[in-house]
């Protein structure tokens, strides 16, 4: 059994984790951290795993140099994991992390988004963790980028078209919405009942931190640089993304045509669904699952191709992302506990 610990696992991508992990036949859940619940039973934080971890409790994060597991999901807040990072891996220990502490390569454009980076020599070791497009680098990594939500969707949703060349890449524009989770658990006059429900808003327009991301995979995918506008949503739900991207074809071509295009590029990844002609994602198809949905539309009157995905934020958005990383890491089955139908 590989023995895993989670750090910062008292947030709704902590609680995905343990949700996902109890289903996992090779791995243990030895520690999980977290400094507002130290001393608690998880059981007691999170009733629903009531009989799954029944004797697991939250331990201080200061401890986490002592925890003993041989893999860390790091579910700690932007700036944290860049401190607890080195330490592990001089140990010999194997990290997926989910913040944006190591998704960016360039140093000066994380530092211009989101601060001053204090482990930057590990920058070049990180691989950034979206399967579909890095699969054969997560293999080898120690230490593995857990992308962000709307990048998951974005970047997934264009890669075959950016691969293939056949949109204006200047051309890229990014419209998402999210479920409220994705602001995190942290209680906030902004994200609270009375505030989100009936409501609708965009937020962070052309500044949301996510865009950097974006840019830095879409451009590696071109092998030049790529600039988006991307502008976020709040949705009055729970859970779940649904991206819109636009793009300008080169030439004229059917949707049937782009279609093959995304089922070719995407025939041997088991959670990336392309629908039909016609038929579009929503949010309530993936709820709860590790799968991408995906549709398109070329419009002949525009000259222009519309994309459209839905993934779950906290699952391919996040925790179930990381755990089909640790399994590429680690030499499991990729859909180890992550094949649930979605709910």
């Amino acid at each position: 059994m590989l023995k895993v610990a989670i750090l910062g696992g008292s947030g709704y991508t902590g609680l995905e984790l343990l949700r996902i992990l109890s289903r996992h036949k090779g791995v243990e859940v030895g520690s999980v951290t977290s400094r507002q619940h130290s001393g608690k039973y998880v059981m007691e934080v999170f009733p629903q795993l009531k009989g799954y971890y029944d004797g697991l409790k939250f331990v201080d994060p200061s401890v986490f140099f002592s925890i003993d597991a041989e893999l860390f999901f790091c579910a700690l807040p932007h700036g944290s994991s860049m401190e607890v990072a080195p330490r592990l891996m001089k140990k010999g220990k194997r990290i997926v992390d989910l913040s944006a502490d190591f998704r960016i390569k360039d140093i000066k454009v994380y530092e211009k988004w989101y601060g001053k980076h204090k482990s930057k020599e590990l920058l070049k070791k990180a691989v950034y963790g979206l399967p579909e497009l890095y699969r054969e680098k997560i293999k080898n990594a120690s230490l593995v980028a857990n992308p962000g939500c709307y990048p998951t969707g974005a970047i997934l949703s264009l890669a075959p078209l950016v691969k293939s060349g056949v949109i204006d890449t200047g051309s890229i524009i990014i419209d998402s919405k999210s479920g409220v989770s994705g602001a995190g658990r942290t209680p906030s006059l902004d994200t609270s009942f009375v505030e989100v429900e009936q409501g609708f808003k965009a937020y962070k327009v052309a500044s949301h931190r996510h865009t950097p991301e974006m840019e830095e995979i879409l451009g590696d995918i071109a092998k030049r640089k790529i600039n988006v506008t991307f502008t976020p949503h709040l949705l009055p739900v729970a859970r779940g993304i649904l991206t819109t991207a636009y793009a300008t074809l080169k030439k004229p071509l059917l949707t049937r045509e782009l279609l093959k295009l995304y089922a070719a590029y995407y025939k041997n990844e088991p959670f990336i669904r392309v629908c039909k002609e016609e038929t579009f994602p929503n949010i309530k198809d993936v709820r709860g699952s590790n799968y991408l949905s995906v549709g398109l539309k070329a419009d002949k009157r525009t000259k222009r191709v519309v994309i459209i995905s839905a993934i779950d934020n906290l699952v391919k958005g996040a925790s179930g992302q990381a755990v089909q990383n640790m399994n590429i890491m680690c030499g499991f089955d990729e859909k180890e506990a992550l094949d649930a139908v979605p709910l």
